[in-house]
């Protein structure tokens, strides 16, 4: 789109280098950097700042308990990739504070336009993985997928654009004019436009940009639920329903029941509630029951969790695990019964639904 005047005749390609074309262009961007610059600075603020217990592993509101819950439904082997960091405390807690010193700063300097192009291809890589982490949750609609993915075309925009209005980028140039001869300079700060790079060189980094803003935008979300070329769909992993996968489940030498339990669907605004546990023989009929008096009472070594942070364990219910939790666990056999007839086992949460697994 043109912001000069060019004449029909004229052979010139369409601008906004002008100063004042770009300082109007800049303006018309204010918002949007400040505000993408803010979300981050809110995340990282609010860790360092406003509510430390974010970043104090002996408190719940401690990160890791929010990345266990992204396990579930994370994207390109991201859900290993988590794993592997809660099992190993110096690389969480180095990971926990990076980052969050990262969005604090890289959200600052988009706030103040200082580096801005910079920040904002940053801010790209920040929306990428938090899609590939969470963009599978949110109750209502994929919640934390929208947000970043308007953060990743904010970041695109800004990336290209700049947005030198009211900017440090500015005022250092200001100070310096020999700014505006340093290549690193103009390719990291928004206070010029990208005219040291060719045009048609611009032009296709501009669409390969486009395409793939596009491209991983819509892709996820029609991973995530349809509605592009398919119909909605609740989503391979549901952020609504809670679902327990079993494997390993076997009577132990001494007659009771062991079983490794994971939580990998549902909301993680609410935990699941195990309130019966049945041993089935052949004909799929319960031979063995414990309910949530039983289950309740079962003792902390009944519970070996595979984290340290969101966990199995009892509940006024029976058993209760918030999203993410992995468990092996141990039902010890009633008293007076014989739990080595039994072929299966079902657990039943608090809402009627039933997860089974042969015994071995």
């Amino acid at each position: 789109m043109a912001l000069t005047e060019n004449t029909k005749d004229s052979k010139e390609p369409p601008t906004i280098t002008k100063p004042g074309n770009w300082l109007f262009f800049g303006l018309g961007l204010l918002s949007i950097r400040f505000i993408q610059g803010f979300i981050y600075w809110g995340g990282g603020s609010r860790r360092f700042i406003y509510a430390p217990n974010k970043l104090n592993p002996f408190h719940h509101p401690w990160m890791a308990n929010k990345f266990q819950t992204a396990m579930p439904g994370a994207l390109l082997g991201m859900e290993h990739v988590v794993s592997y960091i809660l099992q190993h405390f110096w690389l969480l807690y180095t990971a926990v504070i990076l980052f969050s010193a990262a969005e604090l700063i890289i959200g600052l300097m988009l706030m103040i336009g200082y580096l801005t192009r910079f920040a904002a291809l940053v801010s790209m890589g920040f929306a990428v993985l938090l899609m590939l982490l969470f963009g599978w949750q949110g109750a209502t609609c994929i919640d934390e997928w929208t947000m970043a993915a308007c953060n990743l075309a904010m970041g695109a925009t800004l990336l290209l654009a700049g947005g030198q209005a009211y900017s440090v980028d500015n005022y250092l140039l200001k100070r310096n004019p020999a700014l505006a001869q340093k290549a690193w300079f103009r390719l990291a700060s928004g206070a010029l436009p990208l005219d040291i790079i060719p045009p048609r060189t611009l032009q296709h980094i501009s669409i390969g940009i486009f395409a793939f803003v596009a491209l991983f935008d819509v892709t996820t979300y029609s991973y995530y639920r349809g509605s592009v070329i398919t119909p909605f769909h609740g989503g391979p992993t549901s952020p609504t329903v809670h679902h327990l996968s079993l494997d390993h489940a076997l009577i132990d030498g001494e007659g009771n029941v062991r079983f490794h339990v994971y939580l990998d669907a549902g909301t993680p605004e609410a935990p699941v509630h195990v309130v019966r546990a049945s041993l089935l023989d052949e004909q799929k009929q319960p031979i063995v029951q414990w309910g949530e008096k039983e289950l309740s009472a079962l003792p902390p070594s009944a519970f070996v969790n595979d984290y340290a942070y969101n966990k199995f364990m009892t509940g006024p219910f029976g058993i209760k695990a918030p999203m993410g939790a992995k468990a092996t666990i141990t039902l010890p056999c009633p008293q007076g019964q014989d739990c080595s007839a039994a072929k299966a086992l079902r657990l039943t949460d608090v809402d009627g639904k039933s997860f089974t697994i042969s015994l071995k």
